[in-house]
């Protein structure tokens, strides 16, 4: 007596038919389909033993059901993307959700390199200086109405440029009659000491140092033979051809302030009323 060979489902004799083996029990065809294949998410029918199944994100499908829902194109070897729920192929997705490049009015394909700035995109590559068209990339850049540049090429096409080594301010300086310097730039004209934070005046429109200018252009006190300036409230005193300091207007022979008081002359030197009645 043979040996009984069953469905482990129906118990119909699988003698002769083909069969699937599952956890160790054998299936007729019919009934392993039944029991163990997944619904398609599309046609809601059975997914065959034979049929090939794809699947994604816990759904199942027909290899002919897999399509884009837009287009009706097979995504079974295509790239392919979910919107709600609906998938869609690469073109179709990019056409209804993706940017446009504001260069090149092309797609900025989903997974490139792009930028965005003040609500546009760019590819990669498209983003380029308006003056060198180098691309700009992940560096600095520096708009200008629609356009966009490298700050090497803003620097060169609308930074202020030093009066003196004719080189770019990117920042700081100093303004003087109306005309950048660089603060290492502007100097005194005599002695190079940098003037920026420090009082300073002009001859000729040259700046000078208070040191340089007294020392150049001032008139000397008649007394101390050192320069009046006048810069700082300094005071000081003329008479004829000559000058003094303020402290220095001294009578010449008993040294008394004359300074708001009557004095005279005497060749070179001055007296008070005192040492001129006694003469």
């Amino acid at each position: 007596m043979t040996d009984r060979f069953d469905c482990d489902n129906c118990k119909e004799s699988l003698y002769g038919r083909k069969y699937i083996q599952s956890d160790d029990s054998p299936y007729c065809i019919p009934c392993y389909d039944t029991l163990f294949s997944n619904t398609c998410d599309e046609c809601k029918e059975l997914i065959g033993h034979d049929a090939r199944e794809l699947f994604y994100e816990d759904r199942h499908y027909h290899e002919h059901c897999f399509r884009c829902f837009r287009c009706d194109r097979s995504l079974a070897d295509e790239p392919f993307t979910s919107q709600d729920d609906a998938l869609l192929c690469n073109d179709c997705y990019c056409n209804e959700f993706s940017s446009k490049c504001v260069a090149c009015d092309k797609i900025v394909m989903p997974g490139t390199r792009k930028l965005e700035y003040a609500g546009s995109t760019w590819h990669e590559g498209c983003f380029i200086c308006h003056s060198c068209s180098q691309p700009i990339g992940s560096k600095s850049f520096i708009p200008d109405k629609d356009e966009h540049y490298c700050v090497a090429c803003y620097e060169d096409k609308f930074a202020p440029r030093c009066t003196r080594c004719k080189k770019t301010l990117t920042k700081g300086g100093v303004t003087y009659r109306d005309e950048p310097w660089h603060k290492e730039c502007f100097v005194c004209t005599s002695c190079k000491t940098q003037l920026a934070g420090q009082h300073f005046t002009s001859r000729d429109d040259s700046p000078y140092c208070l040191k340089c200018f007294g020392n150049l252009y001032a008139k000397k006190c008649e007394a101390c033979s050192k320069p009046i300036t006048g810069f700082g409230g300094g005071k000081y005193i003329s008479f004829e051809d000559r000058q003094w300091h303020q402290p220095c207007f001294t009578c010449s022979q008993c040294s008394v302030s004359l300074v708001g008081a009557g004095f005279f002359p005497d060749g070179d030197r001055i007296l008070c009323r005192d040492c001129h009645t006694s003469l």
